[in-house]
């Protein structure tokens, strides 16, 4: 009988299937150079030539997961449909690949070390002197094959986070390296690079990647194939010099320069056969001819939209130096693009600090311009009251507004306090001490949060809601092909979350006699999901519990930010 997923997890070091292939994505010269996208559009090609694919990525920093890191410092935090809180890379893969990922396709230095140490303790490992090698290069390896296994794949593309000659990815580079040892017709290595053209010189240098595929090959790994990631198109000559420097043919050296967009990337990478030279590195045919041709219309969509709509994100995680941190909200972004090319538009994103509008005589006629207005998810009080007179001000106005996950939980306050007549309404996130607090912990959170045990305690991952007919919630996705409601059965939505408080059950009925709409409940009636202005009262004004932006892919849009987009076009048609 088959043993079920959690069994086989529970196993020590898995042993291959057979025929089983490997590609890991290695990075060199700097970070941020684009493995991630890389690793993508690789596993979209494969995919799209007839193998069963799955996308692995390692982050070698010792947290346990991504979920305590501050997104200034390391960008968004992705959530999994098993609630496993994973780098923005993930988010990437999903949405390139059109799939749920599992809690397996992602590994961190902590998790292995966590699962050495946790062996170490329970005498799994007979007394012996437990070691980085072979001992936790074991447990990568484990892991590495465990994915594959898990997702009945025929191809694991595994990017390995960092750059090369850092210290952190050492193993995990070690650990690839056994496995080609072991089945040298099964593991391939893809090196991500970049030749930079230096201002005062004007010309193209191959030196930094040169001496990234030498430190690679002191690590016991030759590159089967280089990705030259540059601001122009590398030309012959470069990659001859590359080639002749490092072992690796002409034919397997590929020019990747800057384009207009991410989801330009499959396309260039399927001119310059990629798929193709993958596979002959991994020794597989060709199972059917690589189809982008849906790909290309909606990238074709992003190019060719003409009606420009301008759409205001109000949040605080902008500040990094003198630069704008705009991964820190990268799923949002991703899928306004998404949304704006199913209705034929551009979107135009402004980046808005809530506290520019933290004082009472602050300027709120600035958002004038805006056809629409998005407060998303975020902890902490900076900027708290910034947020809560742009909702204000979104709602009389009449400018289409969408709150994700935190931004419901303002709006609700915003509209216990404006419209409701209560001023002191509050969340007890920031007032523990509120006596109207509209938005409370769960009852099971309280202890977590007694005990500061806050990594991975959330609500997280996936959950049903129930949608309420009539609603513009239940519109947008039974309008939408993602979902096919049915008007009959009205089935339920499952929609990813990460949060600690909900809309406190004691005020719902206040808060519904006041005008405002429910419109997505858990199934049990318990927790408000979605919460909305009717029409007559607002072209769109909509927040959500959960994060849809999590589940957005460039061929299904979410119906929500489609119409949100929807809403801001007819906005700006009345400007």
């Amino acid at each position: 009988m088959e043993r079920s997923r959690d069994e086989k997890k529970k196993r020590g070091r898995s042993s291959p299937r057979k025929g089983h292939k490997y590609l890991f994505v290695i990075g060199g010269v700097m970070s941020g150079v684009g493995k991630g996208i890389a690793t993508s559009s690789i596993a979209l090609l494969l995919k799209n030539k007839g193998y069963r694919v799955n996308t692995v990525k390692v982050d070698p920093y010792l947290n346990i997961d991504a979920g305590t890191m501050n997104p200034t410092e390391h960008g968004e935090v992705f959530v999994l449909e098993s609630g496993l809180e994973t780098d923005q890379d993930m988010g990437n893969y999903e949405r390139f690949l059109n799939i749920p990922l599992s809690s397996d396709d992602y590994m961190t230095g902590g998790m292995v070390y966590s699962a050495v140490l946790e062996r170490e303790r329970n005498l799994e490992y007979g007394g012996k002197c437990v070691e980085a090698v072979p001992h936790v290069r074991d447990e990568i390896i484990r892991r590495y094959r465990l994915a594959g296994e898990l997702n009945h794949s025929d191809i694991s593309v595994i990017e390995i986070g960092g750059t090369v000659g850092d210290f952190q990815n050492a193993l995990f580079i070690e650990a690839a390296r056994v496995l080609k040892v072991e089945h040298p017709e099964d593991v391939g290595f893809v090196l991500v690079s970049y030749l930079p053209v230096p201002g005062t010189l004007g010309e193209m240098k191959t030196r930094p990647t040169q001496n990234a595929v030498h430190q690679l090959n002191s690590y016991g790994v030759q590159a089967d194939m280089i990705i030259a990631r540059s601001k122009f198109p590398l030309d012959e000559k470069r990659k001859e010099k590359i080639a002749a420097s490092s072992n690796v043919g002409v034919d397997r050296i590929i020019s990747a320069p800057d384009v207009d967009s991410i989801y330009d990337v499959p396309i260039n990478f399927e001119k310059e056969k990629v798929g193709s030279v993958v596979l002959d590195i991994l020794n597989l045919k060709s199972k059917k001819r690589a189809n982008l041709t849906e790909w290309k219309k909606f990238v074709h969509k992003i190019k060719d939209a003409t009606t420009e709509i301008n759409i205001g994100i109000v949040g605080k995680y902008f500040d990094t130096g003198d630069f704008v941190l705009s991964d820190a909200y990268l799923s949002v972004i991703e899928a306004l693009k998404f949304s704006a090319a199913e209705v034929g538009a551009k979107v135009n994103i402004d980046w808005i600090s809530s506290k520019d509008f933290q004082k009472p005589d602050a300027k709120l006629s600035v958002l004038e311009r805006y056809h629409g207005l998005i407060v998303p998810g975020g902890f902490g009080e900076t900027g708290i009251e910034g947020k809560i007179r742009v909702i204000k001000y979104a709602r009389e106005n009449k400018i289409p507004y969408l709150g994700l996950c935190y931004g419901m939980q303002l709006m609700i306050v915003e509209y216990a306090r404006n419209v409701l007549g209560i001023p002191d309404a509050h969340t007890v996130e920031i007032n523990p001490d509120t006596p109207h607090p509209v938005i409370d912990v769960m009852p099971d959170q309280k202890d977590i949060i007694q005990k500061k045990h806050y990594g991975g305690t959330m609500r997280l991952g996936s959950y049903p809601a129930h949608l309420l007919p009539g609603t513009l919630a239940f519109d947008a996705y039974f309008n939408s092909g993602s979902y096919k409601l049915k008007p009959k059965t009205y089935k339920l939505i499952k929609e990813r979350h990460r949060h600690r408080y909900e809309v406190n059950p004691e005020y719902v009925k206040q808060l519904e006699d006041g005008g405002l709409v429910f419109s997505g409940t858990s199934p049990d009636g318990v927790l408000m999901e979605i919460a909305e202005l009717p029409k007559k009262e607002h072209p769109f004004m909509l927040g959500t519990q959960f994060h849809p932006e999590l589940q957005a892919c460039p061929l299904t849009p979410h119906p929500l930010f489609t119409a949100f987009m929807k809403a801001a076009m007819a906005k700006k048609g009345s400007l």
